[in-house]
């Protein structure tokens, strides 16, 4: 059945790896009755995690989309994974989120991720709240947790659940601080349980934290606060409403998904504190018009995701406005195209289930959607789309390969169907290296690409290091005689050349010439500038482009029988061969402009790393964060696995942008590495 809009909740769970995102989800479904076993990722039954890969390796790979029925209200959960290879499907999943849920483990305490996820959040002035899990395991310690959480976030951070502690110090139950009960768990129900004496003291210091909380909210709450009089429940909720709406109340949870233990709680406060798609996020049209999330609107969607796989795809969306039916067509306000919502559904992880309607702020899914991609807006013929998602640019690059020679278009059709689900890689063949290069951002993404390729579309692949396009170039000037002559009966082949080759201006090369009384004829000099221009593609160094260079025609004979355009084109290339070596070349190095963003205790790391890499820093400046941004020309030689290895010199706290600036001179034992290198290459091939 349909939801209206004041009845769904969009909230996306956000932290780091690992740290209980999915199974919180799985127990969200199970205690709903969505499902009716509690997945588990140990033994890869949980509903969200149902790609291969993601079984496999027991993490999540990609975002998932699964919604949960509680108390007359839908909550559609969007679980992204936490690693930071795909922080892409976070992002999608802020797009469409009305609210972000940041899990931290009770023994981890502040995480990268946990730290990436509120930046997130912040970024797109997201309501945002805290869970803290696995609390009740060994060597959790919620209230070193939340103490982490309030010194870094201020006292904006409030706690509304607490764990209950025995005798033993063991967790059997979880105080709703702001109904002031305590619940356990037994035998899958929850039931209400008396608050220890021992906590009486501990727990009236987290209920005054609450009451504070809500009275900042209201000036009337505030004068009754300060009175002395109790918030009636209604008043609690209205003033703890009003501050995660405004960004003025960041809530704390906690709870132990595999037990269901305080998963119900956590769902009270999705339903009571959280904003409806009609009371969240604004959405507005490039052109600057409000999209209102009204039923009675105007139907328009985003496609938040894309899931492709051997049988089809289905395009994930939300609903802006209006409403969405079977047969609805709308256009795509990116391509113009019609696309015709021949059926709706909605997701559960993998699985669909037709509906008849989706109301506006609802997630769903479309299928046979054939030019629609992700971060497309759907919705009326002239309207401008809405904002639609901006990914990171890729940072890591490897060379893409199979390993049975001749099935490179298995791998460039396979690659291309991946990126209808994953925007986040690029691919290039680049025909310069003679190799296809495929971005994206660390080591695990591009394996898991790899893995894909082979289970989806059955060609196995190879990863290894992406060449470097060096450049070659002379510094001195030389004059040479490039002669071809050939008899071979009949009419022979007769070219005479004297060019004079020296450093050029322009990267391109510039032909000029300068023959007097006719040595060479006009006709020829065509030939000649052709056989120079095939020549300088393969410099005599290392093979590499030869760039910068000038090359003068100013001498030569012919043969007025014997003389062909093939025969002068001969001859300017043994010209080349025979003169370039003569004139002192060398190679040249790309260099580029590298831009690192990091926390101010890594520097001394950073410039560290630098100077290995033979950078030159440029400067420093401070963002509005309070990081670092370092500039420096590094040449792209020594920038393979940079991406990895600021990740792991930061612990992932650490960004950069690295962009082409130009080509000079290598260092004498660089250029005898690359020589001895390409040597290697040619010997392979």
């Amino acid at each position: 059945m349909a939801i209206a809009s004041d009845s769904i909740r969009n909230i996306a769970l956000l932290g780091h790896g690992s740290g209980g995102k999915t199974s919180l989800a799985e127990s969200m479904l199970f205690l709903t009755g969505a499902t009716d076993r509690l997945g588990k990722i140990t033994d890869g039954s949980t509903v969200g995690d149902f790609d291969p890969e993601e079984t496999k390796r027991r993490i999540s790979i990609s975002l998932s989309t699964t919604s949960a029925e509680y108390r007359g209200h839908r909550v559609n959960i969007l679980d992204a994974p936490g690693y930071f290879d795909f922080a892409g499907e976070a992002i999608e999943a802020l797009r469409v989120a009305d609210a972000g849920i940041i899990v931290c483990g009770a023994k981890d305490g502040m995480t990268v991720g946990l730290e990436k996820a509120w930046k997130m959040l912040a970024s797109g002035k997201l309501p945002r709240a805290f869970y803290i899990s696995k609390a009740d395991e060994e060597n959790g310690d919620y209230d070193a947790v939340y103490s982490a959480l309030r010194a870094k976030y201020g006292t904006s951070v409030c706690p509304m659940i607490a764990p209950v502690k025995n005798a033993s110090g063991k967790i059997e139950g979880v105080v709703d601080l702001i109904k002031r009960r305590a619940f356990k768990f037994e035998n899958g129900k929850r039931a209400e349980m008396p608050i220890p004496d021992a906590m009486a003291a501990e727990l009236e210091a987290l209920y005054t934290a609450v009451n504070e909380s809500v009275a900042e909210t209201d000036e009337e709450l505030m004068e009754k606060f300060f009175s002395g009089e109790e918030f009636t429940l209604e008043e609690k909720i209205r003033g703890l409403k009003t501050g995660v709406k405004d960004l003025t109340l960041f809530p704390v949870f906690c709870g132990c998904a595999l037990t269901g233990l305080g998963t119900l709680l956590l769902l009270d406060a999705v339903v009571n504190l959280f904003p409806s798609p009609a009371e969240g996020r604004r959405e507005q049209t490039e052109d600057g018009r409000e999209i209102v999330c009204n039923a009675a609107g105007a139907p328009c969607a985003i496609v938040y995701k894309t899931i492709s796989d051997q049988y089809g795809k289905f395009s994930l969306f939300k609903v802006l406005s209006g409403k969405i039916t079977p047969d609805l067509t709308l256009i795509n306000a990116r391509s113009g195209a019609a696309e015709k919502m021949s059926r709706i559904y909605k997701m559960q992880g993998k699985k669909s289930s037709e509906v008849k309607e989706l109301m506006a702020g609802d997630l769903g899914a479309a299928s046979k959607l054939s030019d629609t991609k992700t971060g497309d807006t759907l919705g009326a013929a002239g309207d401008a789309p809405a904002a639609g998602i901006v990914f990171p640019e890729p940072c890591y690059s490897a060379a893409i390969s199979p390993k049975t020679k001749g099935q490179e278009d298995k791998i460039a059709a396979g690659l291309s169907r991946l990126a209808d689900e994953d925007p986040t890689f690029s691919v290039v063949n680049n025909a310069e290296t003679k190799q296809m290069v495929v971005s994206g951002a660390g080591d695990i993404q591009l394996d898991v690409l790899c893995a894909k390729l082979k289970d989806r579309f059955g060609v196995e692949t190879v990863l290894s290091p992406a060449r470097v396009a060096y450049r070659e170039k002379i510094r001195k000037k030389v004059e040479v005689q490039g002669r071809h002559k050939k008899q071979s009966g009949g009419h022979g082949q007769f070219g005479d050349v004297k060019i004079r080759f020296e450093p050029g201006e322009t990267e391109e090369l510039a032909f000029e010439e300068d023959v007097f009384g006719g040595a060479v004829p006009k006709n020829f000099f065509p030939a000649v500038e052709k056989g120079l221009r095939e020549s300088i593609q393969k410099g005599v160094l290392a093979g590499y482009p030869l760039v910068h260079l000038k090359a003068t025609l100013f001498d030569g004979s012919y043969h007025p029988v014997d003389s062909s355009e093939l025969a002068f084109k001969t001859a300017a290339q043994l010209a080349y061969k025979e003169g370039i070596p003569q004139a002192s070349p060398v190679i040249l190095e790309p260099i580029g402009n590298l831009k690192v963003t990091i926390p101010d205790t890594y520097m001394g790391d950073i410039m560290s790393d630098l100077s290995k890499r033979r950078g030159s820093p440029l400067g420093m400046s401070a963002d509005s964060d309070g990081n670092q941004i370092v500039e420096a020309e590094v040449p792209m030689g020594e920038m393979p696995g940079y991406a990895l290895d600021l990740r792991s010199i930061t612990q992932g706290r650490g960004s950069f942008t690295f962009t082409f600036a130009r080509y000079e001179e290598a260092p004498a034992g660089i250029q005898a590495k690359i020589i001895e290198d390409a040597k290697a290459q040619a010997a392979e091939e």
